[in-house]
């Protein structure tokens, strides 16, 4: 099993975990507000470990060395995770097909 997908996935599940958990115990939390600071946190999290390094030149930190470059992969995973997501299309959603 490839490590890196298994922390994915394993970060992926606690995070959902976490969400359950906290609007379990304040069951009159708004799930948006609770959802926006997930969503918060983890973009926080991710600007943060995307840091580039000390060397302008660094080929591995090229995709990231600027903020409008940080900012543009994190709206391209922000796209591919919400694609992949089973919530992405729902049958209550306005342009869902009715018969």
């Amino acid at each position: 099993m490839n490590t890196e997908i298994s922390s994915f996935e394993s970060t992926a599940e606690q995070v959902v975990e976490l969400a359950n958990h906290v609007s379990d115990e304040h069951p009159e939390a708004d799930l948006w507000d609770i959802a926006d600071g997930l969503l918060a946190g983890a973009v926080h999290f991710w600007l943060y470990s995307r840091q580039p390094c000390e060397d302008p030149m660094c080929e591995d930190c090229a995709p990231v060395s600027t903020s409008g470059l940080r900012q543009a992969e994190l709206e391209k995973l922000i796209r591919e995770f919400a694609e992949d997501s089973d919530y992405y299309h729902t049958p209550t959603d306005s342009n869902a097909a009715r018969a």
